[in-house]
């Protein structure tokens, strides 16, 4: 039996126009910001992080650098982010919303108060 050669399938690029092209590479960057989130998202190993950042961090070389460039500061800052009593998720929660809460009221103040203001000075300027 004779082999009959069948011509290569189209790749899909050939059949994509400029506009997908565009787009595909325009939210590119987003696709990995994405992936990065996800790892994120799926607990990664960060006591094993942290046992290597301490132990880079205990090297003589290192302690020497960070004395002689001040670094000494960053490391008192991080032992005292240890005594910090960080909020639950739902005070967390409760306090963002309390935030977000009070920024739209006080926008919605100034935003009427720099109405009144504008109708005051064009009624008084322009007569």
């Amino acid at each position: 039996m004779a082999r009959q050669l069948q011509a290569a399938p189209k790749q899909d690029s050939d059949n994509e126009s400029l506009v997908r092209v565009f787009f595909r590479g325009f939210f590119w960057p987003a696709r990995f910001i994405g992936r990065g989130l996800a790892w994120i998202g799926h607990r990664p190993p960060l006591k094993q992080i942290g046992h290597a950042i301490r132990w880079f961090f205990r090297l003589k070389p290192v302690r020497f650098l960070g004395r002689i460039t001040g670094l000494r500061f960053v490391g008192s800052s991080w032992q005292e982010l240890k005594f910090v009593t960080w909020p639950t998720k739902r005070e967390g929660t409760r306090l963002t919303s309390a935030v977000i809460i009070f920024a739209v009221i006080f926008a919605a103040i100034m935003a009427g108060v720099d109405y009144g203001l504008d109708k005051a000075f064009k009624q008084i300027l322009l007569k």
